[in-house]
């Protein structure tokens, strides 16, 4: 087994210098990063976008099953995904951590590999943060720092009547991975040699465990020449964020069943489950896809574009937010995704 060092050995500073040496600066906004008391970034032409998203052991992440790696590459992601959800680029992040006792800095350096690994991919810059004792096992704070052309970032209040609702890739793998990850979880409890069965259902354990921003969506509907009228990234399920939108922009909305996009094995789970794959898909969350909005005439340019879906339009607000089923009915929306205060 590798040596462990216990943190005390290094102290906060000689920490942060073990785990931030060598990180190459990449954005041109980036003017002083780690080591000093504050970072210096400049953004004389754009719109400046900050995020803060929290982690806590025990409430959004088990480490039973989520490797440290993993666990940093996603707290990076999706504060990332935040930015490009504002129709901005990402630049820099700041990372806090609250560490308890129980972990070493072998541990912190491969939480730090998966922060690294997703600066490395998305071209973010880490440019400083803080490290401090936790008595509640270990707390990640990571603050993103972006930016977007002036007269470009779109907020949740922009939808109109009428304009097409959108979404880019699947929905309710994420969910159905942690549904399946608890399922073994359980399973191994008291066994010592256990193997977890995750054959043909590899997909939802990395969307749950590695999500990906959807960087690639933006990039296309700039290509595109599209602006959309609103949009949000789908963290806390689809109906929850949809309703989000319409509350901002005043307006109602309608979806249909069966134009949801899911993939075959989030549908496979849910049977094996038997949990209602349609209620997953709208409220199961950590997803990280895009849901936007975008004018009617824009109808042929993004049917015609990849992982993008249409899957309603919006409404006046009078009239109400809603689903219809696939015989025809309308089911009122509810906001049924995760309660972080719950």
């Amino acid at each position: 087994m590798e040596q462990q060092t216990e943190i005390s050995q290094l102290g906060e500073f000689g920490l942060i210098d073990r785990l931030t040496k060598d990180m190459p600066k990449v954005n041109a906004s980036t003017v002083k990063s780690v080591g000093d008391d504050a970072a210096i970034v400049e953004y004389p032409d754009s719109e400046v976008l900050v995020t803060t998203d929290m982690l806590l052991e025990g409430v959004h992440f088990d480490l039973t099953y989520m490797p440290l790696k993993h666990l940093g590459y996603k707290a990076a992601v999706v504060n990332f995904s935040d930015i490009y959800a504002m129709n901005g680029t990402p630049r820099q992040i700041t990372v806090g951590l609250g560490v308890s006792a129980r972990f070493t800095v072998e541990h912190l350096e491969a939480l730090y590999s998966g922060i690294r690994l997703a600066c490395e991919i998305y071209g973010v810059d880490l440019v400083g943060g803080d490290t401090t004792a936790s008595r509640s096992g270990l707390v990640i704070s990571i603050t993103c720092i972006g930016d977007a052309r002036k007269g470009e970032v779109v907020c949740r209040d922009g939808a109109k009547d009428t304009d097409l609702i959108c979404v880019s890739g699947d929905l309710g793998a994420a969910y159905m991975g942690l549904q399946l990850l608890e399922r073994e979880k359980t399973a191994s409890a008291g066994q010592k040699d256990f193997v977890p069965k995750f054959e043909g259902k590899e997909y939802l354990v990395e969307r749950q465990l590695k999500p990906e921003a959807r960087k690639d969506i933006v990039a296309e509907l700039a290509k595109e020449g599209i602006l959309p009228t609103s949009m949000i990234d789908i963290s806390d399920g689809l109906s929850s964020e949809l309703l989000h939108i319409c509350r901002a922009s005043h307006t109602g909305c309608r979806i249909y069943e069966d134009r949801i996009p899911i993939d075959y094995q989030t549908a496979v789970m849910a049977e094996e489950l038997g949990m209602n794959l349609v209620t997953a898909a709208m409220n199961g969350g950590e997803d990280y896809e895009l849901l936007f909005t975008v004018p009617l005439h824009c109808h042929e340019k993004v049917d015609k574009m990849p992982g993008i879906k249409v899957i309603g339009h919006i409404t006046k607000e009078d009239l109400g937010c809603a689903m219809i089923t696939r015989d025809g009915n309308e089911i009122a929306l509810k906001a049924q995704g995760f309660n972080h205060l719950a």
